[in-house]
């Protein structure tokens, strides 16, 4: 697709991953595949150059997410291997896990795999917006509670789980405590000490604005995460033992350094505009969209249609439609770009009640603007007319 059909395109898919990104990403990127080597590698002028940029952006995350030493951020391809990596070397057989049903694949898949190697799960259900409460994660917890892991809001109906509530909860109880901030790194502030978080995982490529291909594990300081895989680090090259020392414990193989680089342009960007504006326009445009969708005959709105509890992710659904076909209407027919379906989060519209069809998702971005809006919810009235 050439540039000037992309700039017909209203894309409300940012739940999936943010688009477009800043210039500064795009150069960055560029940049870093021009100019760099392999990061601890080698003594080179390129290969030290990718070393800088790599601690840069470790040190922009530690900063940007309070979890101390640079040193406790582990790079990872996305946020679904930064989740695997943390459960997978946290539980062992005879631990329990805590988690909700609003979470996403990522996080439901590996603790199924868990189950069948010893690792007792329970599920706390949500309330019909998709909220829930620490309450009723207190109650789930066992003496052999190793885990409580939770999304911060939710992919499908943009819910903002109360996560420093249910830190406490886990902190008074000597649980450990996981946060998947797939939907809220770079718009919603996360601090990990105020929060009593212990593992935090996110995408470089949504909020962060960052490219594909990135994200990152942050490790509270004192809690041992047993390596998912073993290999290259650039350190101890005489030993044929993974390193004890982080991040390399974590860190295997060539990292991907021009994704590094524009995450790192993301995060700098982020910077230069703070989350709080960041936040305020994803709000702006999702309480216009909210009151729009009030107005149109046969249109089901799901989740807490409250801006201080939610994000900018809305689900809604059409009586009489599917939502994979008035998905396929908005892109083919208006431009609009959206997501069908079940969204990777089964136990989430098993939980609101729409399962097994799903809904359409629209989900804002920076990028987005009140035409958008407009335009979308045109485009909505006319197929509910149909």
């Amino acid at each position: 697709m050439d540039e000037s059909a992309n700039k017909n395109i209203i894309y409300l898919d940012n739940a999936a991953t943010s688009w477009p990104k800043p210039e500064e990403v795009y150069k960055a990127v560029c940049d870093a595949m021009r100019f760099t080597g392999n990061a601890s590698r080698s003594g080179h002028r390129l290969a030290l150059e990718a070393d800088r940029l790599v601690y840069q952006t470790r040190k922009l995350l530690a900063t940007f997410f309070r979890v101390g030493d640079p040193a406790q951020v582990v790079f990872t391809k996305n946020c679904t291997e930064a989740l695997n990596v943390a459960l997978k070397g946290l539980l062992k057989t005879g631990d329990h896990a805590i988690t909700t049903s609003m979470e996403h694949n990522s996080v439901l898949r590996p603790l199924t795999s868990l189950q069948k190697r010893g690792v007792e799960v329970t599920i706390v259900e949500a309330d019909s917006t998709g909220y829930v409460a620490p309450e009723k994660v207190a109650e789930a917890i066992k003496p052999n509670t190793k885990l409580i892991a939770v999304i911060h809001a939710s992919n499908v109906f943009g819910t903002i789980m109360p996560i420093e509530e249910i830190g406490k909860v886990a902190h008074e109880h000597g649980v450990l405590f996981m946060v998947d901030g797939a939907q809220t790194a770079g718009i919603v502030p996360i601090d990990m000490e105020r929060c009593f978080i212990d593992v935090l995982c996110i995408p470089g490529h949504k909020g962060l604005m960052g490219p594909a291909g990135t994200g990152a594990l942050l490790v509270k300081e004192g809690v041992n995460v047993d390596p998912f895989i073993e290999g290259g680090t650039g350190s101890l090259s005489e030993s044929t033992e993974q390193p004890s020392f982080m991040p390399d414990r974590l860190e295997s193989g060539t990292q991907n350094i021009p994704g590094i680089a524009g995450l790192r342009a993301g995060l700098e960007y982020i910077n230069s505009l703070s989350l709080d504006t960041i936040l305020h326009h994803e709000q702006e445009l999702t309480g216009m969209f909210l009151d729009g969708l009030q107005q149109l005959h046969g249109v089901t709105v799901y989740g807490p249609r409250d801006l201080s509890r939610m994000v900018g992710v809305i689900s809604i659904s059409i009586d009489g439609k599917d939502p994979s076909q008035v998905s396929n209407i908005l892109d083919q027919e208006y431009g609009i770009a959206t997501r069908p379906g079940l969204q990777c989060a089964p136990l989430a519209h098993k939980s609101v009640g729409t399962f097994p069809i799903g809904t359409v998702r629209f989900s804002v971005g920076w990028f987005n603007s009140k035409e958008d809006i407009e335009a979308t919810l045109d485009a909505l009235k006319e197929i509910t007319r149909r």
